[in-house]
């Protein structure tokens, strides 16, 4: 006879070797892990102000950002007035329905604000909104 010495072909597998599906988990972790230190966008911490009312807003074209300092920033990067109303203007003759998103923490002065939202309203987006954290309900 060829073969093993106490081959019976009666008897199927009874074990399920897990090793390889293991393996394999783990490489899909380590995967999706590294995956997501790339997907995460870098962010500026600025506390805003909290307000029940606030709704969704879509298609964003540009975020302003105003630091309790007075910084500006324009879509993630530190940016100037006339950065900002030199990209108002390229969005403004491109997209007659841009909108500006305006964060601003909630120690920042009102009339720094107000400049800002005259800026971008100068300079061609008529459509703006302020950013607010969502006030609880109760």
């Amino acid at each position: 006879m060829a073969g093993g010495a106490n081959m019976d072909d009666d008897e199927g597998i009874v074990d399920i070797n897990v090793t390889p599906l293991v393996d394999v988990m783990l490489v899909l972790l380590i995967i999706f892990m590294v995956a997501s230190a790339y997907i995460v966008k870098p962010s500026i911490e600025v506390d805003l102000p909290k307000a029940a009312t606030g709704g969704e807003t879509m298609d964003t074209t540009l975020s302003v950002i105003v630091t309790s300092d007075g910084k500006l920033f324009l879509n993630g990067e530190p940016s100037t007035t006339e950065a900002i109303a030199a990209r108002c203007k390229e969005v403004a003759k491109t997209d007659d329905k841009a909108q500006a998103i305006i964060s601003a923490d909630k120690m920042t002065a009102h009339g720094k604000v107000v400049e800002v939202i005259d800026l971008v309203r100068q300079n061609g987006v008529r459509r703006f909104a302020i950013n607010i954290d969502p006030k609880e309900t109760k």
